[in-house]
């Protein structure tokens, strides 16, 4: 047994080394492309052939991003998970980041990482050992994913290999993880815990208290959502915004497609979490789409139009549960900028316009304006949706449906996350609105094989806080992320944020915190509601195991408190073999 392995104790390598490789391979594998492979439509903001387009946080989800400022802002935090984007600070999930998705930084591997793995499986049932018994079985998933497009193989791999991993290194057992983390454990600052340990490589629960008992998942409600949406739509999928002409109007129509990271800003203005956006993360540019309207138009000898826009692609009512006109905008196929009532904003919850689709239509009016071509009065909402085959005059093309995830899971973007989860329920043949999501997300769990006992699910993003599921499917999802059977689902291992590094993990797991040699050994997903705080990812241990967990507590201790004493439980799991 290893438990006693001190912080840093690591065979073959410094922690220091390792957070340095951690960051290299970070570089190589979303500077690489992350998880995008079939051919796919031109890049944001280029033309393309006419033809129809494919279109596919109340305090809460936003609950990483908003992290300090949503923790502690009074009643505004049980609106939401504001809280998780807290680690940052204010910027939680969202602001935390260090680094975009797609950047360097964003991804982390030991030292020497190993060609891309394939031995991992899907993951087990949550039956399992609880912290007494004994390492489970792994369980194979019932179905595979979808055709859909593959993860570049290496760099993907990269992120599930650990340095010293391989047929030597030694499982830790249940009886030394729980020696290594009884201790920790019993910090009265984590409240109720739920708590489950993984071989990433095979799926076998080693270690569990309480991990089939249904918790809040709060944020980490989007790594459901972001397995189902991925094994149910190719990961090269773009979403995208066209101008087509109208036959019952005469004039044009902006067909929203889903996309709400459609951009009205400059390209050399356009952040994402503070830092400027790459080739491959760039958001579609609504300029770019006025400009190609603009000359086609023209070409017809047209500088006079009537506009109006068609946001039918969703269903249902546009306002979350939770929702407070911060954290997550009016939910419509048709906004730029997230809904923000100031596009160039950092904040981590910022003020959000009431109409989204409407205040998008004015923005391209004045962008048509700016090319010579004036539109007659005010852009009204169409009275029907526009026919398939209308004429296109422009159209514009999201990043990658496996870029989106990455980015929605590093910031732990609410916004993007039910835009997400809507493009899973058309995938699914479900309505497009937050019951179909919900429906079309929780079927296609359980078409993969995952146990739905106890899990609830009411949106996409984690703000609802009648969600519920059990810590041991969460590593399940997890394993299924690592899995060799599903390539495709790669994205939700790389889009996870890098403790001390990036997302809403930027802030955490720093010096003073106890938790100081996790950091760049620990890939998790954050989440926070009032009195929920929630982390589920990856760990590389001492011997160069990696290890899927997820901790779920409900407390009321201070928000920065309860989560220094969650990141201690998984520095715990770093510092030792636990065999």
């Amino acid at each position: 047994m290893r438990a006693g392995a001190g912080p840093g104790r690591r065979h073959g390598g410094t922690a220091a080394g390792l957070f340095g490789a951690s960051l290299l391979v970070a570089a190589t594998v979303l500077g690489a492309g992350g998880a995008s492979a079939l051919p796919s439509a031109p890049p944001s903001g280029s033309a393309s052939p006419s033809g129809p387009g494919a279109g596919g946080n109340t305090r809460g989800g936003q609950d990483e991003g908003n992290g300090r400022r949503g923790e502690n802002r009074g009643d505004k935090e049980n609106r939401g998970e504001k809280g998780d984007r807290g680690d940052q600070g204010d910027r939680g999930d969202r602001g935390e980041e260090s680094g975009r998705p797609g950047s360097p930084g964003s991804s982390s591997a030991r030292p020497g990482t190993a060609p891309p793995s394939t031995t991992a499986s899907a993951p087990p049932a949550p039956a399992s050992p609880s912290a007494s018994a004994t390492a489970s079985a792994p369980t194979s998933a019932t179905a595979s994913a979808k055709p859909s497009a593959v993860a570049r193989p290496a760099p993907a791999g990269a992120v599930l290999a650990a340095a010293e991993a391989g047929p030597g290194a030694g499982l830790p057992t249940a009886q030394g993880l729980q020696q290594a983390l009884a201790t920790v454990l019993t910090d009265q600052n984590l409240g109720t815990v739920g708590l489950a340990v993984a071989d990433a490589a095979d799926g076998r629960l080693l270690y569990g208290k309480g991990e089939n008992t249904a918790a809040t998942p709060a944020s980490t409600t989007k790594l459901a959502t972001s397995v189902a949406a991925l094994s149910l739509i190719p990961g090269d999928t773009r979403l995208v915004t066209r101008v087509v002409k109208s036959a019952a109007t005469g004039g044009i129509t902006l067909v929203g497609g889903g996309d709400p990271t459609l951009t009205a800003l400059p390209a050399d203005q356009v952040q994402i979490a503070g830092v400027p956006a790459d080739p491959d993360t760039a958001p579609a540019s609504l300029d770019a789409l006025a400009r190609q309207t603009a000359a086609a138009l023209k070409a017809a000898g047209t500088t006079t139009v009537v506009l109006d826009y068609d946001v039918s692609l969703y269903t249902g009512p546009l306002l979350h549960k939770n929702h407070d006109g911060e954290n997550i905008a009016a939910v419509t196929p048709l906004m730029v900028d997230e809904g923000k009532a100031d596009p160039k904003s950092l904040a981590d919850a910022p003020a959000r316009v009431a109409d989204p689709a409407g205040a998008a239509a004015e923005a391209f009016a004045n962008l048509l304006k700016a090319q010579g071509v004036t539109v007659q009065g005010k852009a009204k909402a169409a009275a029907a949706p526009a026919a398939a085959d209308a004429p296109v005059l422009g159209r514009v093309d999201s990043p990658t449906m496996a870029r989106l995830v990455e980015r929605m899971l590093t910031t732990s973007d609410n916004t993007l996350a039910e835009a997400i989860a809507r493009q899973a329920a058309i995938a699914a043949h479900q309505p497009a609105a937050f019951e179909g999501a919900a429906t079309a997300v929780t079927q296609e769990l359980a078409r993969l094989g995952v146990p739905m006992t106890g899990v609830v699910l009411n949106d996409g993003s984690g703000l609802h806080p009648g969600n519920a599921i059990p810590p041991a499917v969460l590593v399940g999802l997890l394993g299924l992320a690592a899995s060799a059977q599903h390539p495709t689902l790669r994205p939700v291992l790389t889009g996870l944020p890098i403790a001390g590094f990036t997302g809403t993990l930027g802030k955490r797991f720093g010096a003073g915190s106890g938790a100081a040699d996790a950091a760049g050994l620990v890939r998790a997903k954050t989440g926070s509601l009032s009195g929920v705080n929630t982390l589920a990812g990856t760990v590389v241990d001492a011997d160069g195991r990696l290890l899927a967990f997820a901790l779920m507590t409900r407390t009321g201790a201070p928000v920065d408190t309860a989560r220094a004493a969650m990141d201690r439980v998984v520095a715990r799991l770093a510092a030792c073999g636990c065999r």
